[in-house]
């Protein structure tokens, strides 16, 4: 089966899926894109799926790799080859991870020297977010403008963690020039104070155990920390994106914020509709609680409803992995001090399966939402859109032939380089049989083309849902 750029490829008895409509069709793809959507189309090269269900190619709109994780020089697990190697096998055909800016560090340096580690070796293709840690004396501000004309419009601020987090007058300043150009500002909100307080009382009490990560940031700290990124966002009249939102009272802040008008938009992850904090052991006891230290953490099964709720109403945007690899091992995932340990889960290969499985086949929520939460709504946030994110003619050939079947999730079958999952023996009803990259078939039967197909995607157009 052949799909190079001289020729035409045909899928024939497609069940295709947008975040709109279902139809029965054939795909005729050349040169990349989606030229033909119709009945008996014929090609040079012709393949009969048979009916399955195809969908856009996912886009992972958060996810960490190569990402220096503290100032000793260590960084996260998965390198590119095998993050996007996981993304691939896992159905995700663009993911846009993070150049993060080094205290002290020019902005645009930061970009320029990222993008060039990146630079072939994805397999798939890839846009950029920058993570604002300094305003370098006012030299950041003078950055972003240029930075959006380059193609890399999105920027992450933290409200926490010591070597990450900015001030609001910092985070006014910025949003407001984000918001000047045309960019979107992702927010991490958690209120960082109200975490050092809990866990200087947590550890004075000798509590050390993985449970107590969770303890120290209760659902208040991300719900203070979310009222006031919306706050800060009126106040600059900037819109915001508030990542990994972690249910309960959270979303009832979004909600009122979007009913009121703001320009407010939201993402939550899968660790949030199918962990909770019981998986982190109780509080004198770690029990491998270390795997699923994340921050917010998991709640309970009131927030995981809440925000399976609120991904039907629209309440919550995007559904990304969130991917942060770190190995289950001393030193490392594993600490003696829950304070110590590094945050993070992975998650770049399952997200997809994970959400089919536990939304889509659990009546949670539609196949076309699916599509929407996955793939069309973060192209269109993120500035992708009709490029990625959809099956249009004229749109990039990213495609997902899907295969119902039972498997369990093991960490020996996945192709990621961080030695564990968080999700190690839970069951899934379907798995990605085919994924095709600008009309070239990248997975086929669990095996990749052992070529470096990906490509830097320059990203404008930002398009913010309603509100």
């Amino acid at each position: 089966m052949s799909s190079g750029n001289d020729r035409t490829f045909v899928l024939k008895n497609c069940t295709c899926v947008t975040a709109t409509d279902t139809f029965l069709s054939d795909l005729c793809i050349r040169g990349g894109l989606i030229t033909g959507i119709g009945t008996d189309l014929t090609g040079d090269d012709v393949y009969d799926v048979n009916y399955r269900v195809v969908t856009p190619g996912g886009v992972d709109a958060h996810c960490h790799i190569e990402q220096p994780a503290d100032d000793g020089g260590r960084q996260t697990v998965d390198d590119f080859p095998s993050a996007t190697a996981a993304a691939a096998h896992g159905g995700t055909t663009t993911i846009i991870p993070f150049a993060l800016q080094q205290r002290g560090q020019r902005l645009l340096d930061a970009i320029r020297r990222y993008t060039t580690q990146v630079e072939s070796r994805s397999y798939v293709d890839y846009g950029i977010h920058s993570i604002i840690t300094d305003t370098c004396n006012g030299n950041t501000v003078k950055d972003i403008p240029e930075a959006i004309k380059m193609g890399y419009p999105s920027f992450k601020i933290y409200m926490t963690y010591d070597s990450l987090r900015m001030n609001d007058y910092d985070i006014l300043s910025l949003i407001e020039v984000i918001s000047e150009h045309g960019g979107l500002a992702m927010i991490h909100a958690e209120n960082a104070d109200c975490i050092s307080w809990m866990t200087d009382r947590l550890l004075s009490r000798g509590l050390k155990a993985p449970i107590c990560h969770a303890l120290s940031r209760p659902p208040l700290v991300e719900r203070e920390a979310a009222y006031r990124a919306i706050v800060l966002s009126e106040l600059a009249m900037a819109p915001i994106l508030l990542v990994h939102v972690s249910g309960g009272k959270t979303i009832d802040v979004i909600r009122d914020a979007k009913l009121s008008g703001k320009p407010v938009f939201s993402e939550t992850c899968p660790q949030y509709l199918l962990l909770t904090s019981a998986d982190l052991g109780n509080e004198t006891e770690h029990n491998g609680g270390e795997k699923y230290v994340c921050s917010p953490p998991p709640r309970d099964k009131e927030s995981q409803e809440s925000l399976w709720n609120a991904m039907r109403t629209g309440d919550i945007n995007i559904v990304s992995s969130d991917h942060v690899a770190f190995n289950y091992e001393k030193g490392d995932k594993i600490q003696d001090d829950f304070s110590t340990v590094p945050n993070g889960v992975p998650g770049l290969e399952t997200r997809l399966p994970l959400l089919y499985t536990y939304g889509v086949q659990a009546n949670k929520i539609t196949l076309n939402k699916f599509v929407d939460l996955t793939a069309t709504t973060p192209a269109k946030i993120y500035g992708l859109y009709p490029k990625k994110g959809t099956i249009a003619i004229g749109s990039d050939a990213d495609l997902v032939v899907w295969d119902e079947r039972n498997s369990v999730i093991s960490f020996a079958d996945l192709h990621q380089k961080v030695n564990y999952t968080p999700y190690e023996g839970v069951p899934l009803r379907v798995w990605p049989a085919i994924v095709i990259l600008r009309g070239k078939i990248i997975i086929s039967d669990r095996s990749i083309r052992k070529t470096y197909g990906g490509a830097f995607v320059q990203r404008k157009g930002l398009v913010l849902p309603s509100y």
